[in-house]
């Protein structure tokens, strides 16, 4: 049976979207939730999920609501939790309100939730439903979804390249080819991250930090500063162990995990560990890192919802031809770096069958250079 939903409830659940977004930057690792109340059409309360550990977004608008809750539809952007976690839960706080009606944009995929949100409601004499605008929450969350569906992040590969496909020169000379206006939104990207990957040959030879810097963002100062304030987890691959102790990277806000095809106990991750970071051994085919493992397990051990991986041809090629990039992001800049800089990825194809076609689906000008967002589920004939 197909719900009908009326003008107003679209108009009331895309108010609730918006409201989401305020928690793009702050959420992590929880999902991003708006909740809008509204009773004889009249808006009595709001609210947004702002940070993890603090209230959810049901809870802010009951609170606006107060006793005009009572008899009122709420609409919510994923389905309310039923389970106890750092927060009671929000279904038997909209029971206790004596709201009449809930609509949800989605059904939550977490299995502690999973359908038993909207259970307790009906249970309780609330009418439910779900599915209104659900392709818009569903954006809103594409990492946490991720995690609960598949067991491993929502992948983005963000690249700068030249009109002529380069990323740097041959030497590895690269700053800067983009302008500041792609240079914020790449921090930006950084910030709704939960880990930021790149390969050790990025660190050493552009002393990567991979840091959120707040007056990089372009966000008014009060929004910028929420979102620095907790780093995401910078993951480094290195096979051989080759980052030294003594790298910057290291001694900045922020946790480090180093992923590498050598043991955890050699001096050489002995001498990182003792820097505090972390040390992971996941060895892999030719004594490189199994990248194929590595995304599961920051799924299961960091929480990871999103990942950023910002890196060269080498790395980059590798997690393309490994399945694990979910969107590629391009910035390129009206510039031209000539045929002996490096390229994009490092993709050993020969013949035009082996061609990874991808779907564009957004296209936007950030200052003179362009940005590109593409889907990388390859599409076939």
């Amino acid at each position: 049976m197909t719900t009908s939903f009326s003008a107003q409830d679209h108009q009331w659940m895309a108010r609730a979207i918006r409201l989401a977004r305020q928690g793009l930057y702050t959420t992590d690792p929880n999902p991003r939730v708006g909740c809008v109340i509204v009773r004889d059409d009249q808006l009595v309360g709001e609210g947004a999920h702002l940070k993890a550990g603090e209230p959810h977004a049901e809870v802010h608008a009951l609170r606006a609501a107060g006793d005009h809750a009572c008899g009122a539809t709420a609409y919510v952007t994923l389905e309310p939790c039923s389970h106890h976690g750092k927060t009671p839960p929000c279904a038997e706080a909209l029971v206790k309100a004596g709201v009449a009606r809930v609509i949800c944009a989605m059904q939550d995929p977490n299995p502690l939730v999973a359908g038993r949100g909207l259970a307790r409601l009906q249970e309780a004499g609330i009418e439910t439903a779900s599915g209104l605008l659900e392709s818009e929450a569903r954006a809103l969350n594409p990492g946490f979804i991720s995690r609960m569906e598949r067991g491993r992040p929502y992948t983005r590969l963000k690249l700068a390249s030249s009109l002529d496909g380069r990323t740097a020169m041959q030497s590895g000379e690269s700053q800067w080819i983009t302008g500041s206006a792609a240079r914020a939104d790449v921090q930006r990207l950084r910030a709704r991250s939960s880990a930021v990957l790149t390969g050790v040959d990025t660190v050493l030879i552009d002393n990567a930090s991979l840091t959120v810097r707040a007056a990089e963002l372009g966000l008014p100062d009060e929004q910028a500063a929420l979102a620095a304030a907790t780093q995401p987890l910078r993951v480094v691959v290195d096979s051989q162990l080759r980052l030294p102790a003594s790298t910057a990277m290291l001694s900045l806000p922020g946790s480090t995990l180093v992923a590498t095809s050598r043991a955890d106990n050699e001096p050489s991750a002995i001498a990182l560990s003792a820097t505090g970071a972390r040390v992971l051994s996941l060895p892999g085919a030719d004594g490189r890192v199994n990248l194929s493992a590595l995304l599961p397990w920051l799924a299961e051990h960091a929480q990871c919802n999103e990942l950023l991986i910002e890196c060269g041809a080498t790395l980059a090629g590798a997690a393309l031809r490994a399945g694990l990039v979910d969107e590629l992001v391009l910035y390129m800049a009206p510039t031209l770096l000539g045929s002996s800089a490096r390229p994009l990825f490092n993709l050993p194809l020969e013949q035009m069958v082996q061609q990874y076609r991808l779907q564009l689906t957004d296209t936007r000008q950030l200052g003179d250079d362009l940005r590109l967002t593409l889907s990388c589920h390859q599409e076939t004939d």
